[in-house]
């Protein structure tokens, strides 16, 4: 019996990247959003029960499409990256470039697309290259102390060797590294592919339309 896996299917573990912060925030936002379609399903009369449904039925998807759901695969082969409403694949050696400037994105055979699940903060970017000017001048008054044996010596000329970085920057380098070490391998070869994510948008559609429906004939 043959144990080849199917062509579609990484053959590398994958590095995730995601927003916690988004995670964090969609769970809470689920959580009020069926505390109050629950009430209104109970509690109602008449259509509220019908129109709490719908809500529900229309809003959950679309918090978990913007908030749970993007993320960012990568493996040797390729990066996959996990939209609110798209799913795109891109092996290696069809990315041209990753970049974070107000937002990450990723530029393969002239279309851009968006990296939701790396927010990009500004606040964040400048905290850094403040504490990288910081960490320079302090190398300028104390130029000998990269070269001091002791253990405080050695960690402090560590440290400075490792400048700060955004967490956005610091990921978009990483898929940049990936893109320029792997685009050569046999398995990164192909275009980029994309499909949208139905079974977040018919549900949100769905509810929209109950919704309006409902209201309608109140």
């Amino acid at each position: 019996m043959s144990s080849q896996q199917p062509s579609d299917e990484p053959v590398y573990a994958d590095r995730t990247y995601r927003s916690s912060m988004g995670f964090v925030s969609g769970v809470l936002l689920l959580a009020l959003t069926v505390w109050l379609c629950g009430d209104a399903v109970l509690r109602g009369s008449g259509n509220t029960p019908w129109i709490g449904l719908a809500v529900a039925l229309c809003v959950v998807p679309l918090i978990v499409a913007f908030t749970i759901r993007p993320a960012v695969f990568a493996n040797e082969d390729r990066m996959r990256v996990r939209n609110p409403f798209r799913i795109i694949e891109l092996p290696w050696a069809a990315v041209d470039a990753v970049r974070a400037g107000y937002s990450a994105e990723v530029l393969a055979e002239g279309s851009k697309y968006q990296l939701w699940s790396v927010p990009v903060s500004l606040r964040e970017r400048k905290k850094a290259n403040r504490q990288q000017m910081r960490r320079k001048a302090i190398d300028r008054r104390d130029p000998g102390s990269a070269g001091d044996p002791t253990a405080r010596g050695r960690a402090s000329a560590s440290a400075a060797s490792e400048p700060m970085r955004a967490d956005a920057d610091r990921i978009v380098d990483e898929l940049q590294g990936l893109a320029e070490l792997n685009a050569a391998r046999p398995g990164a070869q192909g275009s980029v592919r994309v499909r949208w994510s139905y079974e977040i948008i018919a549900p949100a559609l769905i509810g929209a339309l109950l919704l309006i429906v409902l209201i309608a004939t109140r």
